[in-house]
């Protein structure tokens, strides 16, 4: 691009520039335009015109105004744009089918569920409603921030203190740029029942909150099918819920049957919707309908479809709920501005958002009514000085020049400061009686006890949020209604489990977090020294962790390097082909990018007493009790809390009276009851289990010790053995335990020790992703003190990570076992 020599001129890419420009218009729309503030649940354009109807007093009590008036205040002081988007959203806050609770009381023709627009802006008058007070109620007490509007003439709020959890009772529904949020209306008294709770019992999860909020309750009710996709929403900020149209089946007494729609799904036009039913059954699309009847009126909806005698009602029904309107989906994307920044956010999260921001509020509140009751009370404090001091203080004054004087002789003598002063010079004749001496002292006294109050409200947080309880419950009484929307079971719902067939099934982990599930079959067994199969294709850096062989009914506890514990299905887990790499685990579970899945298993279907023996990779041990670990959320929980630079490996299900073996990379073996490790909570960080030799060396297995079993162990390079577990002598916890493997070049440090009775199979992994199936029993029992022998060949440059024991299969044959025999002779 050429230079100009005019310093005023700068040179720009057009693509920098269209960059640049688009991106602050999509920030502008996002936040000062299409989306909600999680607080008050308003749209900048909400929040103002509520904000100018308070500044004109359109209250309640008060006489209409001309919207026309409302809309020319709101458009010249807070919101420079069109006058119809002001109107349109105006209009939408008086409509009770679009809102839930009306937030504007509207006289005059503000439309119809039949898509009638309202009339024109001019005609209509409006007031706030009486809900609509209690968004603004105690702005004046200095409760939220205030902000310059777009000239720097006035002052507007940010937010509004909003006394109840309007995003979720409203909803809202709009468009920005790249994204959109559409938020169902919900029952205040529901809603509110759901802070409550969470008030009492901050940690309770989005499932305790669901028997609160069970589903949206829509302002046109209609029925709810099914809790689920409702449910889904709640726990991810996405989700789909499915309405259906109230209708019931007439019969007459010419022995016609007429199906009578009283309500429709959220968001349905009546008059479009009774239009589409005609061309169907002009298109012959739907069979049995003789004629539509809009006989709706103000007592309520009613839309008549009047059947052919020969016609079966419920068919006919049934129709009309797939191909029109009178069945609706409503998707769920509950995204909201927090602190400015767009995000999708859970039921929870929209609470714990909305109980911080009345936190503030009622916080900023009380404290405004503290400084005003101080600054009274110190006023009162100097009419008290006054009245003892009658004669003397009047005395002073008529001797005084100046009011100025007065006032510096009223601070000198009587110890009185500047306030204090002018409000005695300010007194009344009629203050100075008896009976006026005794209200001051009363007001003096009262306004003592109400500092007190809020002194003790800023001091304790408990009794802060018992305040906005109590606020909470005294608007659920005033304002609650009965729920709309009706939830009934989905036609021929069944829970997923019962669709998906119980049968055994392999789970695997890769290093990097891909799972997937397989046939139990899925994987052959081998005569020791056989190449194995490809077991997943992964990536060169990634590997096989955990490959355990569990049903698809049961549950799975996942833990990762971070000390936190997930818990799927195995049916929740997607199958794959022997060769797939599997789904990443951060799509299943709510997982931080930087967190790995290091333990995995199967719980029992039978309720036990147990524990879980944690440990970590250099050595931290911790046992926790099973029940501890009941109720997991999708975000998960903390297992253990880990020292820095540590990482979970290893765990273990227990009966609380076990021998547990500790395997370390430099071939080590620790032996020790569990009753060394003391029961601990699920946030401990635990105690030492084993002395490592040192930077190089590791945990690599922890183990429960079972009678009559032996000790599987392997090496990096495929060489392995069993020993029996008497030439492990039981020793105390932490110390540096007794060879298990002598470690040489030949073989390779310790990659895995396993505890096996000797008649099931060992899964060998490798860390490309091949795996060999042999059953134990092949496996030689030899000394503690040895190399062991070749479990698995590997090629160069290939290690064996994992070992994984399932229950024994019948031998087949497979390309697989190419050259075993000769492998073997290689190998003695």
């Amino acid at each position: 691009m050429e230079t100009t020599t005019d310093s005023h001129i700068l040179p720009l890419k057009l693509e920098d520039e269209l960059q640049r420009s688009f991106i602050a218009y999509s920030m502008a729309v996002i936040i000062n335009r299409a989306l909600p503030d999680v607080r008050d649940g308003l749209k900048p354009v909400h929040r103002r015109i509520l904000w100018s109807m308070d500044e004109l007093g359109l209250t309640p009590d008060k006489p209409y105004r001309k919207c026309a008036r409302i809309v020319g205040d709101c458009l010249g002081k807070y919101h420079p744009h069109g006058d119809s988007s002001v109107y349109d959203a105006l209009v939408r806050m008086a409509q009770d089918f679009s809102i839930r609770y009306m937030l504007v009381e509207g006289q005059g023709n503000f439309g119809s569920v039949d898509g009638d627009s309202a009339a024109a802006m001019r005609y209509t008058e409006a007031r706030m409603s009486r809900i609509a007070t209690e968004l603004l109620a105690d702005i004046e007490k200095n409760t939220v921030d205030f902000r310059p509007n777009f000239d720097g003439a006035e002052k507007e709020p940010s937010v509004l203190p909003c006394r109840f959890p309007n995003l979720l009772v409203n909803g809202s529904g709009g468009i920005a740029v790249g994204m959109a949020t559409n938020i169902p209306p919900h029952n205040l008294g529901e809603t509110i029942d759901a802070a409550v709770a969470l008030i009492d019992d901050p940690d309770a999860t989005v499932d305790d909150l669901m028997e609160y909020i069970p589903a949206p309750d829509f302002p046109t009710g209609a029925l709810i099918l099914g809790a689920a996709g409702a449910r889904q929403a709640y726990r991810t900020g996405k989700g789909r819920v499915v309405m259906r149209a109230v209708a019931d089946i007439e019969v007459k007494d010419n022995n016609r049957a007429a199906i009578i729609v009283s309500q429709l799904p959220y968001q349905v036009n009546k008059a479009r919707l009774i239009e589409k039913i005609a061309e169907l059954v002009q298109a012959k699309k739907i069979e049995g309908i003789s004629d539509i009847r809009d006989e709706s009126d103000r007592e309520g909806m009613r839309v008549v479809i009047e059947l052919k005698r020969d016609a079966n009602p419920q068919v006919v029904l049934n129709h009309l709920y797939k191909h029109t309107q009178m069945q609706e989906t409503f998707g769920i994307n509950m995204l909201a501005l927090v602190d400015g920044e767009p995000r999708v956010l859970t039921l929870r999260e929209m609470l714990v958002y909305y109980l911080a921001h009345q936190k503030d509020v009622v916080t900023r509140r009380t404290q405004f009514d503290l400084e005003k009751a101080q600054a009274e009370a110190h006023i009162q404090e100097g009419l008290l000085i006054a009245l003892d001091h009658l004669d003397e203080i009047i005395s002073l004054i008529r001797h005084s020049q100046t009011a100025a004087e007065a006032r510096e002789g009223l601070m000198e003598k009587f110890g009185l400061t500047q306030i204090q002063a002018q409000a005695i010079l300010d007194l009344q004749l009629r203050r100075l009686t008896g009976l006026e001496r005794q209200k001051v002292q009363e007001r003096y006294e009262e306004l003592c006890r109400a500092i007190a109050y809020f002194q003790s409200l800023l001091a304790d947080e408990g009794l802060l949020m018992g305040v906005i309880r109590e606020e909470m419950l005294a608007l659920r009484a005033k304002y609650a209604d009965a729920r709309r929307s009706v939830i009934v079971p989905m036609p021929d719902e069944i829970d997923l489990a019962d669709l998906i067939d119980e049968e055994q099934v392999a789970i695997t982990v890769t290093n990097i977090g891909y799972v997937k599930r397989l046939p139990d079959d899925t994987y052959r067994t081998q005569k020791r020294g056989g190449r194995g199969v490809t077991g997943l294709s992964t990536r060169e850096e990634d590997f096989v962790t955990n490959l355990f062989v569990c049903s698809t009914h049961q549950d799975i506890l996942f833990f990762t390097n971070r000390g936190r514990c997930y818990r799927l299905k195995g049916f929740e887990i997607p199958e794959a082909s022997r060769t797939a790499r599997g789904t990443a685990a951060v799509n299943l579970m709510q997982m931080d990018m930087d967190e790995k899945i290091t333990a995995a298993f199967p719980l029992p279907k039978e309720e036990i007493q147990a524990y879980l023996v944690m440990a970590t990779r250099y050595g931290v041990i911790k046992k926790t009790p099973l029940a501890a670990f009941d109720n997991i959320r999708r975000t998960g929980l903390i297992a253990l809390t880990l020292r820095e630079g540590d990482e979970l490996e290893h765990v273990q299900m227990t009966t609380g009276n076990d021998e547990l073996i500790i395997g370390t990379r430099q071939g080590q073996a620790i032996r020790f009851n569990e009753s060394d490790i003391r029961s601990m909570g699920r946030v401990s960080t635990g105690v030492r289990s084993v002395r490592l030799a040192g930077d190089e060396d590791w945990v690599v297995d922890c183990q429960v010790v079972r009678e009559g079993a032996t000790v599987l162990v392997l090496s990096d390079l495929g060489y392995g053995k069993r020993t029996d577990l008497a030439e492990y002598r039981i020793q105390s916890r932490a110390g540096k335990g007794i060879i298990t493997l002598n470690v040489t070049e030949k073989t390779g440090p310790l990659a895995a020790l396993k505890v096996v009775d000797g008649g099931e199979d060992m899964l060998v992994i490798s860390d490309q992703g091949t795996i060999i199936r042999t059953a134990i029993g092949d496996i030689n029992t030899i000394g503690r003190n040895t190399q062991g022998v070749r479990i698995m060949r590997l090629p160069d440059g290939v290690r064996a990570v994992k070992v994984a024991i399932v229950p024994h299969g019948e031998d087949e044959t497979d390309e697989a076992t190419e050259n075993t025999e000769e492998n073997n002779a290689q190998e003695n």
